[in-house]
């Protein structure tokens, strides 16, 4: 094991990945030749249109799927499965049906051993930070979407990862909800100074969230192509800067 520095903690470096999967007796490129490098603490929004290999990027990252070549580091050690280091937030919140908001909060600690206590009191710091103070007895039947879903990312905010890798986490949810729950999770990525890694379909959501945009190309066999994205925070999407990154990455994708 590497001795990493604290200040490149979540650092995700991804040589030369290529992965791809059968398909009516010939093989898909799904990725291929994939590089990039995450920094510690910044954002990487992954774009690109259905099965171009946004999610299987992503699951490769979070050490669910294997890569047919090249390979992934988390701060310079090789990913060979799940690892405590990151946490996933998928577009559906998974939350126990029978359990409190603040239940499902604290499980993940309390299955890794923590005593109920101190798992409820880190649970509670976190509700509050996904603003659901009020909500900690309530049963995920009684949320909104856009609640359960904050219920997920604090979830998993509370095993304290270097890296959350986040799967269409907003995809699911009314306009207004999500641009409400993106100005949050720019919060939280603000406060907390975890390494967040997005998929999205939503260009405005990368260009929102993101320091760095990967995007992916299902009509050139799985390459990639990454923008940087320099605009000051907090961001405004009516402002020109705005505007234009977003006709910068539109024209990715051959639109006007």
């Amino acid at each position: 094991m590497l001795d990493v520095p604290t200040s490149l903690r979540g650092e995700v470096t991804v040589r030369g990945l290529s992965k791809s999967f059968t398909l009516n007796g010939g093989l898909l490129n799904v990725l291929r030749g994939v590089n990039l490098t995450v920094a510690g603490g910044e954002s990487l929004a992954i774009v690109g249109a259905s099965g171009s290999g946004k999610t299987t990027l992503l699951r490769v990252l979070a050490g669910l799927e294997k890569a047919d070549a090249g390979e992934v580091l988390i701060d310079g050690n090789p990913v060979t499965g799940p690892g405590r280091e990151r946490a996933v937030i998928f577009q559906e919140p998974r939350l126990l049906p029978w359990a409190s908001v603040l239940d499902n909060v604290a499980f993940g600690m309390e299955v890794r051993g923590m005593p109920k206590p101190h798992a409820h009191n880190r649970a509670r710091h976190y509700i509050r930070l996904v603003g659901l103070a009020d909500f900690e007895a309530a049963l995920p039947r009684q949320l909104s979407g856009g609640m359960a879903q904050r219920v997920g990312i604090a979830r998993a905010l509370t095993v304290q990862p270097e890296i959350l890798l986040l799967d269409e986490p907003l995809g699911a949810l009314d306009a207004l909800t999500k641009l409400v729950l993106q100005e949050e999770l720019a919060r939280i990525w603000a406060e907390e100074k975890v390494t967040m890694i997005l998929v999205t379909h939503d260009l405005e959501e990368a260009i929102f969230l993101a320091d760095c945009i990967l995007v992916l190309s299902s009509e050139t066999g799985g390459e990639a192509r990454l923008l940087e994205n320099n605009l000051p925070r907090p961001r405004h999407r009516s402002e020109p800067g705005f505007v234009e990154q977003r006709r910068r990455l539109m024209a990715e994708f051959g639109l006007h």
